[in-house]
């Protein structure tokens, strides 16, 4: 049984630290060389040059 109650303990605290990383901003993230990013798809995309 106290292993039973470690284990709901431990599962309550992970999902309590879960919901307190849905605070945080959005951060930039670059594109890979040769690539750039595609506000349609949400992705980064081939860069074409002509």
């Amino acid at each position: 049984m106290v292993k039973t109650l470690a284990s709901a303990a431990a599962l309550a605290l992970f999902a309590t630290a879960s919901l307190a990383c849905n605070a945080h901003t959005k951060q930039t993230q670059s594109c890979a060389p040769g690539t750039s990013w595609d506000s349609e798809t949400q992705s980064c995309a081939k860069s074409v040059n002509s």
